[in-house]
């Protein structure tokens, strides 16, 4: 049989022909990566050690370039199998894959405003309990769509939202919980999950930062109503851009999909014509009968597409997880094994109790004794090629574009205030190996060597 295109029929030699090709595209594929990136290697001290970086292999490019052959490049082949095995790897029913992290956040929090969920949606000025110590697009939804975030304060070990806090922040208008695992720590969801039950909330998990961390053996992502992903270069595995909504719930999948595609009432995946098997044959209240269904829009929509492209690199670094995950893990243990000794100077973030985090960040909080501020050292491990980040946003409410928004804030956000001052955090992803944890821990000390001198 002529080997069938999307676009012309090809003879048995031209079938032939692209699949040589592809071989020959493929070796040098292969002798590229070989001559660009295996020989990537960061030298301490002069070489940034970055917050983070992507870890690819000669795979990624070659599954990324033959997705480009294919011609299809929207959402196809490569997109499927891709959402099927990370919804295995992660033990969740339902993927949609989105353009970025954010976007997944947006989705994810427009589903519970679908007037698909009756009673349950969420309206405009309803309350959503939410942290300050977060990134923005995990609280930039809930204003976007009309809401008013309330913020509770976190826990100082965790960084985590301070759970304890949770009943002083409800009230009548409260619909939901939005908040991230902290730094790829799972926050406690027993205790979350079990309020959000109590007050019949929905609950947002944002584990953009957390891809593989585990909670009483469970993966995040599963626990929650909705949950989403970040596929950007810093987090646990890439596809460039990109990210995904997870859910368990078949309504909110479905609604997930109509606002990531225009707000279209059409479930046909990209490429279908007539999944529901009545396409010309629909009755809505405005439009004439029988209008095509793939051209009613039942939500106010977005084009938040992912590309089959991305996928296909997503299928290479999910082969990759465990690895990139596990590296991370051995890198915080490292540094965490080297810098306990100078616990005069600072804290560590502690793993919640009963998890398994997939760090993102190694997190230092200074103490109240240490006799500097994160300025100096931050400015010092600089100057030394080592980059360093706050604690996201610190607190989201102080930022200028907070100014005039209306927000409710439940006591004084005092271990929020405090991180925001104090705290600040250093990379240990996979391209970084022992060698590089032992030039971050050389450096601090000598840092810290005047310092202790003085105190002895």
């Amino acid at each position: 049989m002529p080997y069938q295109t999307r676009f012309n029929p090809l003879s048995r030699q031209e079938t032939k022909e692209l699949v040589n090709l592809r071989e020959q595209i493929g070796d040098k594929i292969k002798k590229f990566y070989n001559l660009k990136f295996k020989k990537d290697i960061i030298i301490p001290g002069v070489d940034l050690l970055e917050t983070a970086g992507k870890y690819i292999g000669e795979e990624e490019l070659i599954m990324g370039t033959n997705a480009v052959l294919d011609g299809w490049w929207t959402e196809g082949k490569y997109a499927d199998e891709f959402a099927r095995q990370l919804t295995k790897y992660l033990g969740v029913r339902y993927c949609i894959f989105v353009n970025s992290g954010s976007s997944a956040n947006l989705i994810a929090f427009a589903s519970l405003t679908s007037h698909i969920l009756g009673k349950k949606r969420i309206h405009p000025a309803d309350e959503v309990i939410t942290v300050a110590a977060a990134f923005p697009t995990t609280v930039n939804p809930i204003i976007q769509l009309g809401c008013t975030p309330v913020f509770v304060d976190i826990d100082r070990k965790t960084l985590n939202i301070d759970w304890s806090k949770l009943e002083k922040a409800i009230s009548a208008r409260t619909k939901a919980i939005m908040i991230a695992h902290t730094q790829g720590n799972p926050f406690n969801l027993e205790k979350v999950v079990e309020f959000a039950k109590k007050h019949k909330l929905w609950l947002v998990e944002d584990c953009c930062d957390a891809l593989g961390a585990e909670y009483k053996g469970q993966k995040v992502g599963t626990f929650g109503d909705v949950a989403t992903l970040s596929f950007y270069p810093a987090h646990q595995m890439t596809t460039g851009e990109g990210g995904a909504v997870l859910t368990n719930n078949p309504f909110i999948y479905r609604i997930a999909k109509s606002f990531r595609d225009w707000g279209r009432d059409c479930w046909c995946e990209t490429g279908e014509d007539d999944a529901c098997r009545r396409r010309f044959n629909w009755k809505f209240k405005n439009l004439p009968d029988g209008y095509d269904h793939k051209f009613v829009y039942s939500h106010l929509g977005y084009n938040l597409k992912f590309t089959d492209i991305q996928a296909a690199i997503g299928l290479a670094q999910l082969k990759r997880i465990p690895q990139l995950i596990e590296a991370r893990r051995r890198n915080y243990l490292l540094l965490r094994n080297k810098l306990v000794k100078f616990n005069k100077y600072f804290t560590f973030q502690e793993a919640e109790k009963n998890s398994v985090p997939s760090w993102f960040g190694f997190m230092l909080t200074l103490t109240k004794a240490c006799g500097f501020n994160v300025a100096d050292i931050a400015s010092y491990l600089n100057k030394k090629k080592i980059a360093t980040r706050p604690l996201y946003c610190g607190n989201i409410t102080l930022h200028p574009y907070f100014d005039n928004l209306i927000c409710r804030v439940i006591g004084e956000l005092k271990n929020t205030n405090y991180v925001m001052n104090h705290t600040f955090w250093i990379g240990i992803h996979p391209k970084l190996a022992t060698k590089h944890i032992d030039y971050i821990t050389k450096c601090i000390e000598e840092y810290l060597m005047p310092k202790r001198a003085r105190k002895s």
